[in-house]
C-alpha cells in the first residue's frame, strides 16, 4: 500500500473586492512545493471580482452580505459558522473591508493574518497612500501582521518597502505598494504553513525565537 500523502495546511481568504491578493497567493500555491492549500474564499460582497477569481481558480466561494445583518456581532457570527465548514488553518485577510469584533478575533487568534498598505504602525486604517504623501516621507510601503483585537495593531511580521518619488500621486503610489503586496505575502503565508511563524502572547515567534523586528523585503 502507498502511504497517505500528508494533509497540506489549510487556507482560507476573506476579501471583499477585485482579489488581487488572493490571485498572488493562489498563484503561488500552484508551485509544487508549496506547503498549503487554498480551500475557499468568504466575501461580504455579492458582486466582488474576486468571486470570479476564485471560480476561475476553482476554489469555493460563500458570501455574507453584511447588509442583510442588524449588527456587527451578527454578521461576524455568521461569518464564523461560514469559516468552521471548512476547518482552515490560516485565515488571510486580503483586502477585507469589515472591522471584526474581538469575539471573532479571539476564536481565531493566531490563525488570522492581514496586510495592510503602510510600514506599520504608521498610518493604521484608511488612505494611507495619500497619508503618505502629505508627510513627506520618503519611503512606504506594506505590512502582514497577525490580526489581534486592535485595529492594524497586531504583530507585524513582514513588511516591504517602496521608495516615494516626487511625482508620485497617490494612485502611482498604491501600485507601487500592491506590486509589493503581491510578493510578500505569498511568503509569509508559506512561512506560516510551514510552522516557521507563531503568535507568542504579544509577539512574533520565528522560528521558534522572538522576532525583534519585521522581516524586510528590500526595494529594488
Amino acid at each position: 500500500m502507498m502511504a497517505d500523502q500528508p494533509t497540506l495546511p489549510r487556507i482560507l481568504v476573506l476579501a471583499s473586492g477585485s482579489g488581487t491578493n488572493f490571485q498572488a497567493i493562489v498563484d503561488a500555491s500552484r508551485e509544487r512545493d508549496f506547503p498549503g492549500q487554498v480551500v475557499a474564499v468568504g466575501c461580504n460582497q455579492p458582486q466582488a471580482f474576486v468571486l470570479e477569481r476564485a471560480a476561475q481558480a476553482n476554489v469555493e466561494t460563500f458570501v455574507v452580505n453584511h447588509k442583510d445583518f442588524g449588527s456587527r456581532e451578527e454578521f461576524d457570527a455568521a461569518l464564523m459558522a461560514h469559516i468552521l465548514r471548512y476547518n482552515p488553518d490560516l485565515i488571510i485577510l486580503a483586502g477585507f473591508m469589515r472591522i471584526l469584533t474581538t469575539d471573532f478575533v479571539r476564536a481565531f487568534r493566531g490563525k488570522l493574518l492581514n496586510i495592510h498598505p503602510s510600514l506599520l504602525p504608521r498610518y493604521t486604517g484608511l488612505n494611507t497612500h495619500q497619508r503618505a504623501l502629505d508627510a513627506g516621507d520618503s519611503t512606504h510601503g506594506t505590512s502582514v501582521h497577525f490580526v489581534t483585537e486592535e485595529l492594524d495593531g497586531g504583530p507585524v511580521i513582514a513588511q516591504a518597502e517602496v521608495s516615494v518619488a516626487p511625482d508620485d500621486s497617490r494612485d502611482t503610489l498604491a501600485e507601487k505598494v500592491q506590486q509589493k503586496e503581491h510578493l510578500l505575502y505569498p511568503i509569509v503565508v508559506r512561512w506560516f504553513c510551514e510552522g516557521r511563524i507563531q503568535l507568542g502572547r504579544e509577539q512574533v515567534l520565528f522560528d521558534g525565537h522572538t522576532l525583534d523586528s519585521p522581516m524586510r523585503l528590500p526595494d529594488s
